[in-house]
This record gives structure tokens, C-alpha cells and sequence, in this order.
């Protein structure tokens, strides 16, 4: 009797109408008929033989065709009898040792920047995100960075609006006098000053957008993320709001900046006394498990939430916004994807979210 064992380091999601293999080792996800999840599922403690009894004629080949696809991927692997599988499971446990990971600023001050770094440092955050509204000048980017000296802070991405004085010896200072600082974005740039290379300590972006934050939200595949990290985060909580902090133009602290709830402000709270609030954490175990449509998706383990922006049609017992991001466009119904701005039921929450500007955008 031969059977298949399926590695561990592959993870099945079920949609509606189809299934997502992911390889954790690989860091790669690919999409399969439904039917096959019924062929793993049988394997798991049937022989293949006993399996393809189950089928026609007819039908065998196929299930033969699909146990070949499974062995050629690397899926898993056969035995010549039922030996014990009981070897350690890959343990879907996520555990995350600092309070909060992340902190995500919309920045109009740069003196806001000295207000959390004491808090930065108690809280252990190891990723600081900065959407600057205006143009940081060479002292500002030295001057965010030198904050952080000696601090658990591991890195910063920074967004900024591009001016005439961003050019090639603009960027190879901030290279020698920067530590932390790992992406730069410079947005309303119309012509980069020059092509950057992979020759500085931190990547370099010109986008000749005018980036706005409320463009934030958005679900496209090319946004999945298949890694261990990120997978068995999204297993256990929230993939966009686990520990992590806003704080907006206005100082105001929040889930996320572009969220309404604001639970005190910077400029009289710091982010330890916020955290004191068990309402600042109620998001942060809402899973895609619990959305509505997502529960049905097969990318909700590589696909990351979005509750600033939904569809602002469910709420769950708790009173917690459990509808489908408003800014997806897929349908795990009929897996297909469609432009979301143009979908008619979703025209009411465009208004309330005043997001007619960015909709006409999507639908160039």
C-alpha cells in the first residue's frame, strides 16, 4: 500500500471555489481546482490505493494526474506502507515578543518624531513608518534617523514629497549618515533626478504620483505575501492592525491614521497610556476568518486586512466591523477579479469615505 504525506511546511486554504497551496519554504502560493482539497483530505488516512477505489474508471486517471502534480511540486511525498507520521508538525503559534511592532505616523511636524522616542523604546517598536505632508529637507531625514541612536527601532520607511534640492549627492549623504532609515519614497516627481541603483544602504523611489495615505488599503495580488511570518500571523490575528499604532496629521492616536477612532493625543498622552485603553486592542485578534466574504477566500492567509476602509455592512456581536475591505475586488464566489471602485454596491461606502477622487483613479 502506498501513501502520501503532505510536508509540513504546506499549507491548504479552502475558498469557495478554490483552493490556495502555499509553500512556506519557498514562499510561494498557487491556485487549484477545488476538487483536489477532497483528494488531500482522503490521503491524510486512506493508501492511495483505497482512494482510487472510491472512483470511476474514468475518474482515476485524473486522481493519478493530481497525486503526480502534488509529488512534482514537492508537496509531499509517498510511502510504501503507513509508517508513523506523527513526526513534529510545522506548530501554527505566532508569537511576537515586543508590545507593539509597528508604528505608522502621518507626519505634518517633525517634532512629533522626539515625542515618541521614549515610547519607542519602551514599547520595543522596531518598524517606524513616516508619511511626511511636507518636503523634509537633508537636516529633517538626518535629523528623524539620529532620534533613534542606540535605539531597539530597526527601521524606517519614510515617504516624502520629492523637491529640487533631492539629487544624487543628496542621497549619498543621507547613505553616510543614516543607520536605520531602509526605503525612501519620494512621491510628486514628475522627473527623477537621477536612476537609482542598488548602490546606497537603503532603496530609493521616485513616483511621479501624488501619493496620498487614503490610497492605502488596497487588496491586488501582486500586494500577497507568502512567508511564515506574515501566514501564521494572519492565522491568529489581524494581518493589518497586531500591534501596531497610528498616530495622524493632527497627532491623534489610532489603530491605524486613516481609522476614526482616535483614542487621545500625542501631544497629551504617550503611547504606553494609550495602550492602557482595552478598546485600542479590539481589532487585534479579528482574523479573515471572521470578515465576511474573506472567511470564503483562499488568499485570506497571504492577503492583508483592511478596516479603515470597508464595505460598512456587518457587524459582528462585539460591535466590530467585520465586512470585506472596500477597496477588493474579487469574488471568492466566482473567482474573479473586478475593478471595486466600479462595483455598484460598494458606491454608498466610496461616499461616506469621501473617496471619489481615488475612485475616478481606479477606474482609469
Amino acid at each position: 500500500m502506498n501513501y502520501f504525506n503532505l510536508f509540513s511546511n504546506i499549507i491548504i486554504t479552502k475558498g469557495a471555489g478554490r483552493i490556495l497551496i502555499s509553500d512556506l519554504q519557498r514562499n510561494v502560493s498557487e491556485l487549484y481546482p477545488l476538487e483536489l482539497y477532497d483528494i488531500i483530505v482522503e490521503m491524510k488516512n486512506h493508501s492511495v490505493e483505497d482512494i482510487l477505489k472510491g472512483y470511476d474508471k474514468t475518474s482515476r486517471p485524473i486522481v493519478h494526474e493530481y497525486i503526480n502534480l502534488l509529488l512534482e511540486k514537492e508537496y509531499g511525498f509517498i510511502t510504501e506502507n503507513n509508517w508513523d507520521r506523527n513526526f513534529p508538525p510545522l506548530s501554527y503559534d505566532y508569537y511576537e515578543p515586543v508590545t507593539i511592532a509597528n508604528l505608522f505616523i502621518e507626519m505634518e511636524d517633525i517634532e512629533v518624531i522626539k515625542k515618541i522616542r521614549s515610547s519607542a523604546e519602551n514599547l520595543g517598536i522596531r518598524h517606524l513608518v513616516i508619511y511626511s505632508l511636507k518636503t523634509l529637507t537633508l537636516k529633517d531625514f538626518i535629523e528623524i534617523d539620529s532620534t533613534f541612536t542606540n535605539s531597539v527601532l530597526s527601521g524606517i520607511e519614510i515617504f516624502s514629497p520629492f523637491h529640487h534640492e533631492i539629487d544624487r549627492s543628496f542621497i549619498q549623504v543621507l547613505h553616510q549618515e543614516t543607520e536605520r532609515i531602509y526605503s525612501i519614497v519620494f512621491y510628486d516627481c514628475k522627473q527623477p533626478p537621477f536612476k537609482a541603483k542598488d548602490e546606497y544602504r537603503f532603496t530609493v523611489q521616485f513616483v511621479e504620483e501624488d501619493l496620498k495615505i487614503s490610497a492605502c488599503g488596497k487588496v491586488d495580488m501582486k500586494y500577497f505575501n507568502t512567508n511564515i511570518p506574515k501566514v501564521l500571523e494572519s492565522i491568529n490575528h489581524n494581518s493589518c492592525l497586531y500591534k501596531k499604532m497610528g498616530i495622524d496629521k493632527n497627532g491623534n492616536i489610532k489603530n491605524c491614521p486613516l481609522m476614526s477612532e482616535n483614542f487621545g493625543n500625542i501631544h497629551q498622552n504617550s503611547l504606553e497610556k494609550i495602550l492602557e485603553q482595552g478598546s485600542f486592542k479590539k481589532y487585534w485578534n479579528l482574523t479573515k476568518d471572521h470578515i465576511e466574504v474573506c472567511k470564503d477566500c483562499e488568499f485570506r492567509y497571504i492577503c492583508t486586512d483592511c478596516r479603515a476602509y470597508t464595505e460598512r455592512n456587518s457587524l459582528n456581536k462585539a460591535g466590530l466591523d467585520i465586512s470585506k475591505p472596500l477597496k477588493c475586488g474579487y469574488n471568492p464566489y466566482t473567482c474573479e477579479w473586478q475593478n471595486w471602485a466600479e462595483n455598484p454596491l460598494k458606491q454608498k461606502a466610496i461616499h461616506y469615505y469621501h473617496l471619489q477622487e481615488l475612485k475616478r483613479a481606479a477606474m482609469e
